[in-house]
């Protein structure tokens, strides 16, 4: 590999710390450059976001609101999210090559829906135990989790419940989008991916997304595209400080890396854009759904200070827009699966 080698610049960024300057820096130069930029410098940011996602992430909030200052030029109007000021946790053995492998096999075609979001979710898997034990104390540092960290695990929602809400409702809504996709209601089984044996607030943060994910979608105005399921995390992420948000976020920003440059605005106008909206919309996670399924999307909008996603691309972006769309396939291939993903 070379310097300019795009895995080789994605590895000493990895590797090399973290500075939010930097990153900022590094994102408006990339801003400039719009749909020209290299890949090397696309790489170099995918590494300062793997990094963020496995080595440090009680630092999320300050990287991405680098980020998305240096790419959208504004801050974002919300309070500075504190860290837990530790060192960068260790590198698994094999793990920044599993990352990048994940993008190089999307870029050759090699990886269909399930098998991206396996193997993202594999990436999370490799982590020592020290890494939940960090993940636990830095969700305390987001807006409302420390309120609802002792709650007990939530009951599943019973589908005939929400067939029985009226018309224009929420229930009603997540019961049509359930049934006409053919999705799961809780995404996965939380039984068999063990969520009950995750630390607190872990437990309960991971098991409600599984089931508010779709409901996320509808309050918050994102689409179950392929652009928008990219939209949604980088959403999860700036509300809670998800962990799998990350990882698919770095993943996504590798691909970035490696599909065309006139694709790089596409993917980072869209992840900043919703990172923002996330941090400047009240927690979304504390709130108990199941007492407002009688209530209109727009009603519960008004009542928890919800504004609708103001997307910077249309949400069918991927799907529709040929000739442009054969040439952003790495991309949609690497967005698709996203809303099954393994929380």
């Amino acid at each position: 590999m070379t310097p300019e080698d795009p895995k080789h610049r994605a590895h000493a960024h990895f590797n090399g710390g973290l500075d939010a300057g930097g990153v900022r820096s590094l994102a408006a130069e990339l801003a400039a450059a719009r749909g020209k930029s290299g890949p090397a410098a696309r790489a170099a940011m995918a590494g300062l976001l793997a990094r963020t996602a496995f080595l440090e992430p009680d630092r999320t909030g300050e990287i991405y609101d680098a980020l998305a200052l240096g790419w959208r030029g504004r801050p974002v109007k919300a309070a500075a999210l504190s860290t837990l000021a530790l060192p960068p946790g260790d590198v698994p053995p094999g793990l920044f090559d599993a990352w990048w492998s994940v993008a190089e096999d999307l870029a050759a075609g090699r990886l269909d829906a399930l098998a991206v979001t396996q193997r993202t979710a594999a990436l999370g898997g490799r982590m020592p135990a020290a890494f939940e034990a960090r993940l636990a104390a830095m969700s305390y540092l987001w807006p409302g989790v420390p309120e609802i960290a002792d709650r007990p695990l939530p009951e599943h929602v019973r589908l005939e419940d929400l067939a029985a809400c009226p018309p224009g409702s929420l229930g009603r809504a997540f019961h049509d989008l359930i049934v006409d996709n053919k999705f799961d209601l809780e995404v996965l089984d939380r039984e068999s991916i063990g969520l009950s044996r995750l630390s607190k607030p872990l437990d309960y943060l991971n098991t409600r997304i599984l089931q508010a994910h779709d409901l996320w979608h509808i309050t918050a105005g994102y689409e179950t595209t392929s652009l928008h399921e990219l939209a949604i995390s980088a959403f999860q992420l700036a509300q809670f400080g998800h962990s799998y948000s990350a990882q698919f976020l770095a993943v996504s920003a590798a691909v970035g890396a490696l599909a065309p440059a006139f694709a790089y605005p596409v993917l980072m106008d869209t992840m900043t854009s919703a990172w923002v909206h996330g941090r400047e919309t009240p927690p979304v996670i504390t709130i108990e759904w199941e007492s407002l399924w009688h209530l209109t999307p727009d009603q519960i909008r008004a009542a928890c200070g919800i504004r609708p996603y103001r997307r910077p691309w249309r949400a069918d972006f991927l799907e529709t827009r040929r000739p442009l769309a054969d040439s952003l396939a790495i991309l949609k291939r690497s967005l698709v699966p996203q809303r099954a993903a393994a929380y």
